[in-house]
């Protein structure tokens, strides 16, 4: 072997992947066709779900201190969700996919991990023991493992042959990074009568202070091959149609169209590779869902890889990627239609579409929508299917902010293990054969016993059955 994971694809969600292996202790090597790391921000917000596991990393705050990164209110459908920004201890931020990149492979590199580059995947082949992957360049690289997180268009998807069902693409809308003058702060989403509309969402500053906005533009006549280039022109059209005289461009730093495709893989896993962010799922970029379902796929898998790889893994756990990261996956898609239907994306201005939005815009002014749709929206209302989901409402859950506190919980988490919180001392003994795996947490936990995995996902609670709880996620005891 050449090293126990390979991935292929140094996005966001490839560098959360390495980042989780390197801490696993398990080697990988990772790969990407370009010769360059992109400088395109795809997507520009950090939900809070993603936040917090990049806390339990101890990433948030380095993260966080690479410049301004406010602060966000969310949206569904393009309606604010004002109350979105404190609904969860750590509330959305504005912080762009090159920015989030260019951390992360700053961060690996500290760590002596470095994306090799310029490595196109053309074959792909595995056995009972491992997979075999050539690149145009003509190296060959042996690994246990594979991951795609190769994107939208995966080689490593084609090459499987993948089912990849869903909706093809039938219009594009335009998607642009800008500098704009005139621009009211508090303007999300404008639409005008003739069905063209424009939404802005805040990106931060660059480094002379600017204010940089990520702009998407469509409406009828709007939807151009994706091929074709974007130019100034066409943006400062798009603004004049929308806002008429009172927003000016100033630049135009980079702009792609997007398709409403939607599609998902069927299988997350083909033996021992496994499918994850786009490569595996692909949407309209709403609430930057692509990019943190990605990163999120990522850190459910990569203490499962590392669980793999160190032999300590029970059968069954590589199988419940698919089964806990599907569904989730699933849902994403069904929500981003929702929206996209709301917003009437090509302009139709169909009454009927009309009539439902101003119904839903005032059923999302209530505060139990807007707490619903804002859990939707942030990673926080994921319930991965797991035994005693049935019997007790924290199962399945992200660890709550309980006993310890968040930050504690965090802490610990930051060491790769999973954490048993036994605030009596009851679980000392039962819990000691799995200490390799599992700490222990004893007095002090204001709260009752608790098994946390290590991506931070509650997978048992209560007062009984402990020990097919740590077999079942942490495998045989030593």
């Amino acid at each position: 072997m050449d090293t126990d994971v390979l991935i292929v694809g140094a996005g966001p969600t490839g560098m959360t992947l390495a980042n989780e292996l390197l801490m696993a202790g398990v080697s990988t090597v990772l790969v990407d066709k370009l010769s360059q790391r992109s400088d395109l921000s795809k997507a520009g917000g950090v939900q809070s779900r993603t936040l917090e596991a990049l806390d339990q990393r101890g990433l948030l705050e380095p993260l966080l201190a690479t410049g301004d990164h406010p602060v966000t209110t969310g949206h569904f459908a393009g309606i604010p969700l004002p109350l979105h920004s404190n609904r969860h201890r750590l509330p959305w931020r504005s912080v762009p996919q090159v920015v989030i990149e260019g951390f992360f492979e700053q961060h690996l590199a500290a760590h002596g991990l470095h994306a090799r580059r310029d490595h196109e995947l053309v074959g792909l082949a595995q056995d009972d023991n491992g997979v075999t992957a050539t690149f145009a360049n003509g190296v060959t690289l042996r690994s246990r493992y594979l991951v795609a997180a190769d994107g939208a268009h995966s080689a490593v998807r084609s090459l499987l042959r993948a089912g990849f069902p869903g909706q093809p693409g039938t219009l594009t809308i335009t998607a642009a990074d800008v500098r704009l003058s005139g621009v009211d702060p508090s303007t999300s989403h404008t639409w005008n009568e003739d069905g063209h509309w424009a939404a802005l969402f805040p990106l931060g500053t660059d480094p002379q202070g600017r204010q940089l906005r990520r702009l998407v533009l469509g409406g009828p006549g709007r939807s151009l091959p994706r091929e074709i280039p974007v130019t100034e022109d066409e943006i400062r059209h798009g603004l004049s149609t929308v806002f008429g005289t009172r927003v000016h461009l100033l630049e135009l730093r980079y702009a792609r169209r997007i398709t409403n495709a939607s599609r998902q893989v069927e299988q997350y896993r083909h033996g021992r590779v496994f499918l994850a962010g786009d490569a595996a799922h692909v949407h309209l970029p709403l609430g930057a869902q692509g990019m943190n379902t990605g990163m999120q796929d990522a850190l459910n898998l990569g203490w499962k890889l590392g669980a793999a790889v160190h032999g300590w893994a029970p059968k069954s756990l590589l199988d419940t990627y698919h089964a806990e990261r599907h569904p989730v996956g699933a849902a994403v898609l069904r929500n981003v239609r929702a929206q996209s239907l709301l917003m009437d994306w090509a302009g139709t201005r169909d009454p009927d579409v009309l009539a439902a939005r101003e119904i839903f815009t005032a059923m999302a002014q209530l505060p139990d929508v807007q707490h619903h749709l804002a859990d939707l929206m942030s990673g926080m209302a994921i319930r991965y299917p797991m035994p005693g989901t049935e019997t007790h409402p924290l199962v399945g859950r992200p660890a709550p902010d309980l006993g310890l506190g968040p930050a504690r919980v965090h802490e610990l988490l930051r060491s790769g293990h999973g954490i048993l919180l036994d605030p009596a001392d009851t679980f000392a003994r039962v819990a000691g054969p799995w200490s390799d795996r599992v700490d222990r947490v004893g007095q002090g936990a204001d709260t009752e016993p608790m098994l946390i995995r290590p991506d931070g996902y509650v997978c048992w609670a209560g007062a009984d059955d402990l020990e097919p709880a740590l077999a079942r996620w942490f495998g045989e005891p030593r």
